[in-house]
């Protein structure tokens, strides 16, 4: 994985955004922002699933009246999400969120963007620049013929330019599109130009199982690259299946690893053990560890011993018995019977060895 791309640091409640700091996980409510019991509901399963920040729609006045309540009720950062109507985004910033998400590309004037940036400055809130391929400016899509990358990112520095004159510079910038290769186009063309955070996303992605693997590709190319400071995946679905997706993705990349991953062999002919079994065991009593420990678990004697020694704890099975490994090193043979007790002590013992390294 290339390194990180160095970035400014963005300031979000209690939250720091950048290159210095994880890579956090956000997500939107998808309720009625207005019914304030049915949000704070969804907020709470939200953040119990590992939500870092979260978003609510401000369609309207009704939602803007919620947001002092839903604000105090919130234990992570709370963003609004403003279209067309820059005064809702005023309100919000009145009501103490501790982000707004703006698209300049439907909000109206440049002076309008501006009062909000203004509002955003004298709070000392931040601020989102969105940029959708669904909302690029009709200049830009005369000039380009299409919403294309380029005219993404023209859009994006266009409305970056106007903030950083104001002397603003708490914002993060996305670029979104449904097309996997748009996605890619601008956000690396964008981070070439600036050192603002990027917030990554394929939008619209779909149903959880296309959905998740379509943002997978657009996500994970980007996080290959060392792009991306924050990420949410965007599925049809209760939001809260998002969560546990953006978070294999992160680990999936190496961008931000905060529970075990598990490598195991793919159902073969050559396997000689209960091998399904003893991963659904394994996952079941791994549930809730924040270790960012590799445990590969191989049931093969052609590759399991070579790669079960690759991984922090490994475990080679056949003939009803496991060579165990930690650290590339054989520890003992266990029976097929005793693999999971025994990775799992392998586990609190690969824990004890490295307690200063970050689990979450």
């Amino acid at each position: 994985m290339s390194s990180r791309r160095p970035t400014r640091t963005v300031q979000v409640g209690k939250l720091k955004i950048g290159s210095e700091h994880p890579i956090w996980v956000q997500s939107m409510t998808c309720t009625e922002t207005a019914d304030v019991p049915g949000t704070i509901t969804q907020i709470e399963n939200l953040v119990a699933a590992g939500c870092e920040l979260i978003r609510v729609t401000v369609n309207h006045d009704r939602a803007a009246d919620a947001l002092p309540e839903l604000r105090a009720a919130c234990p992570v950062p709370l963003i609004a999400d403003i279209h067309f109507t820059h005064r809702l985004a005023l309100r919000a910033i009145e009501a103490g969120v501790d982000k707004v998400r703006l698209n300049p590309g439907n909000i109206g004037s440049e002076e309008r963007v501006r009062e909000v940036v203004r509002a955003a400055q004298d709070a000392g809130i931040a601020l989102r620049i969105g940029v959708n391929s669904g909302s690029v400016e009709k200049d830009l899509l005369e000039k380009y013929g299409f919403p294309s990358a380029e005219a993404m990112v023209e859009s994006a520095m266009r409305h970056c330019e106007t903030v950083e004159s104001m002397g603003f510079t708490n914002y993060v910038v996305s670029l979104k599109s449904t097309d996997t290769k748009t996605v890619l186009a601008a956000n690396r063309q964008f981070a070439e130009k600036t050192d603002v955070p990027l917030h990554l996303g394929v939008t619209e992605a779909g149903r959880p199982g296309y959905g998740s693997l379509k943002s997978a590709v657009g996500l994970g190319a980007l996080l290959l690259d060392g792009l991306g400071d924050t990420i949410r995946v965007s599925l049809t679905a209760d939001p809260v299946e998002e969560i546990p997706v953006a978070f294999d993705i992160l680990k999936a990349t190496g961008a931000r690893v905060t529970s075990p991953e598990l490598i195991s062999c793919p159902t073969c002919g050559r396997i000689e053990i209960d091998l399904e079994d003893l991963m659904n065991r394994l996952e079941e009593k791994l549930g809730g560890e924040t270790a960012p420990v590799k445990i590969a678990v191989l049931g093969c004697v052609v590759n399991g011993p070579g790669e079960a020694q690759e991984a922090d704890i490994g475990i080679a099975g056949g003939g009803g018995k496991g060579i165990l490994y930690r650290n590339g090193k054989q520890v003992r043979i266990v029976p097929e019977d005793q693999m999971v007790d025994a990775l799992y002590e392998e586990v609190l013992a690969w824990k004890a060895d490295n307690a200063t390294i970050p689990t979450a």
